[in-house]
């Protein structure tokens, strides 16, 4: 369990010992401990821990692991440091405690190498509980299974690869048990020995890595859905994840493999003395060059063309069954005359239609956005739009659906709208537009209507009746469900809803949110510096739920513009503290739902003070703390 408060936590630990004898004398542990805590007790159980291990089991250590040969420089500069009975143990992926050094400690000897740490072998414990969840954590005394470490407060920080995106190992850091506090001492040391440990593997990662996860990070900057591949290891971009199959991906991998196999065997072609055969993914041969020509006349490249010596070479493309339109390019990356691995880009099949949505975008002044259902949602409307009929625009609140509207209105070149809002309750102004039109059969201006479902009586009157005279009006509204509706509101939803589009909510494209973050951003006001996000911000704004949508994100972006002053780009720690959390990891109750977005207004509220949050929702600090954890809200 993570936690970084400074509260008093004696009666937390309190009731967690209690919890933990109630459960391991058979009975169930109460309703005062966190699920996930509680889960992974229940994990010891069923893997067959005993509460009274004298010693972690001993399993076969690695011979001298790349990790320890990169982390040693960094350990051995920290571990002299420590103070308090600290220590200081670094496990590979598989959690096998690889070395050890600082301060003595309770249940570990001095030769660590070779212990088995795994929940499997010992139960709940900070270091699997990092590698698990690929996060900062820490277990502190009664959270442990083993009686051995009841008196330990463990804080433990995964170490990821450099190209492969995966935690090569932990770096954990353990003390004795503070009654006083939860938060353990140790955090800051942990989190930058990671730090350290994980720039000596960038530094120490064999060319051919570096180049690939270059390759890849180039490919992602713009949002696009990328596969990067060596035969042994991918990485794979969240769009690429959602567009593509598991099987797909095996597929690609496959293919990486055969191309770096095939180069170091000699069969390209031209180099063997013979033609090669231009396979798919699947090893199907496909048609001659001349005969594989896409759209516009352009030729798919031969493999002697792709084997160029270039850190890209020309790329190769190829449909994939996973959706209608998709197709992969891939391009081999090559260093020193040697293939190394693949990139592969997800874009749809045909290059014309690529070129002809692209020039549709570009007419939409004010959209943002290249997702699959951002684009098949626009796509749609734009299709509706060509006729001056009414059409209904259906979503979220905060989606785009007016900026849409204004775009579409845009396209038709009509006259400038007249814009009436439901939601401000203006009398006759729908009527009114209604009997303009009704009088002038050579047309009037369109009407923009947003918030549809907010129509009073006699608005929703004038509109039925106008319908029913002239169906083709032009007539653009915008519709946000929740809401209860009348008979007669419900009879003009159900016409209009013969022509509408739904709109996705952000938290099915963020992917799009880079792109959204820079048109935000824009120009920043004089005095101020330019707002850029680091990696682990746009992780943190794709992990949330986005209630609010594109409104909401528009919001966050001026706020935290208002509020910094110092430059580089913008952390984690800058942005809201409802941002700054990760979503549940467990299934809450309506109540729980409400109790956790109380907190959280609370918090955003009083500027993430939690002692004037606490008193503002009338309860302890100590209790608030307690429900931070509880719902995996404590490590913001």
């Amino acid at each position: 369990m993570t936690s970084i408060d400074d509260t008093p936590a004696g009666p937390a630990l309190s009731s967690l010992r209690r919890a933990r004898d109630r459960f391991l004398g058979g009975r169930p542990p109460g309703d005062g401990v966190p699920e996930d805590l509680a889960q992974a007790w229940r994990r010891a159980r069923f893997f067959g821990v005993p509460r009274d291990l004298t010693a972690p089991p001993r399993v076969r250590p690695p011979v001298d692991p790349p990790l320890l040969a990169a982390a040693r420089p960094a350990l051995d500069r920290v571990a002299p440091t420590l103070s308090g009975g600290m220590g200081l143990v670094l496990v590979d992926s598989r959690c096998r405690a690889l070395w050890s050094g600082g301060g003595r400690y309770a249940g570990t000897s001095a030769d660590v190498a070779g212990l088995d740490l795994s929940e499997k072998a010992v139960g709940h414990n900070s270091a699997a509980l990092a590698l698990r969840t690929g996060r900062r954590a820490e277990v502190h005394g009664p959270e442990h299974f083993l009686d051995l470490w009841q008196e330990v407060s463990a804080v433990s920080v995964p170490l990821y690869e450099p190209a492969a995106g995966r935690p090569a190992g932990a770096v954990t850091v353990v003390a004795p048990l503070a009654e006083d506090r939860t938060a353990h001492p140790g955090a800051a040391i942990a989190e930058a020995t990671a730090h350290a440990v994980e720039t000596e593997l960038l530094g120490r990662a064999r060319p051919p890595e570096r180049l690939l996860l270059d390759a890849y990070l180039r490919q992602r900057a713009d949002g696009a859905a990328v596969v990067a591949l060596d035969g042994s290891s991918r990485l794979v971009s969240p769009e690429a994840a959602r567009l593509l199959s598991h099987e797909t991906l095996t597929r690609l991998e496959r293919r990486a493999t055969a191309l770096v196999r095939d180069a170091d065997t000699g069969q390209e072609g031209a180099r063997a003395g013979a033609p090669a055969e231009n396979t798919g993914p699947e090893g199907a041969r496909s048609a001659p060059p001349e005969e594989n020509a896409g759209p516009e006349g352009a030729h798919t490249a031969t493999p002697e063309a792709i084997a160029a010596p270039e850190e890209f070479a020309v790329p190769e493309e190829f449909a994939v069954p996973d959706g209608a339109g998709l197709t992969v390019r891939m391009s081999r990356l090559t260093h020193g005359g040697e293939v190394i691995g693949a990139v592969a880009t997800v874009c749809p099949a045909a290059r014309r239609a690529r070129a002809a949505e692209r020039h549709d975008h570009d007419r939409l002044p004010g959209l943002v956005g290249t997702s699959r259902p951002w684009r098949l949602a626009v796509s749609g409307a734009m299709e509706l739009a060509r006729s001056a009929e009414p059409l209904l625009l259906i979503g979220e609140a905060g989606v785009g659906k007016t900026a849409l509207a204004r775009a579409l209105l845009t396209l038709r070149g009509s006259a400038a709208p007249r814009v009436v809002d439901a939601a401000e309750q203006v009398p006759g102004e729908v009527p009114r537009w209604c009997h303009a039109l009704a009088e002038r059969e050579g047309g009037g201006p369109p009407l923009l209507l947003r918030h549809a479902e907010r129509l009073a009586q006699s608005d929703v009157a004038a509109l039925l009746s106008l319908l029913e005279r002239r169906p083709a009006v032009p007539l653009v509204a915008t519709h946000t469900p929740g809401a209860p509706t009348g008979p007669c509101l419900s009879r003009l939803l159900d016409i209009l809803s013969a022509r509408s589009v739904a709109l996705p909510p952000l938290r099915e494209r963020v992917e799009d949110i880079p792109a959204l973050l820079t048109a935000f951003t824009g120009h920043p006001s004089p005095g101020r510096p330019p707002l850029t996000w680091s990696l682990d911000t746009r992780r943190a704004l794709e992990q949330h739920t986005w209630p609010g949508n594109v409104a909401e994100l528009a919001h966050v972006v001026r706020e935290v513009a208002e509020r910094r002053r110092a430059t580089g780009p913008v952390r984690r720690e800058e942005l809201p503290y409802g941002l700054r959390v990760p979503p549940a990891t467990r299934r809450l109750s309506g109540m729980e739902r409400a109790e956790r977005t109380a907190i959280l207004e609370a918090l955003r509220r009083h500027g993430d003070n939690k002692a004037r949050a606490a008193e503002s929702l009338g309860i302890g600090r100590a209790t608030l703390y307690r429900k931070l954890r509880a719902y995996g809200m404590d490590q913001a």
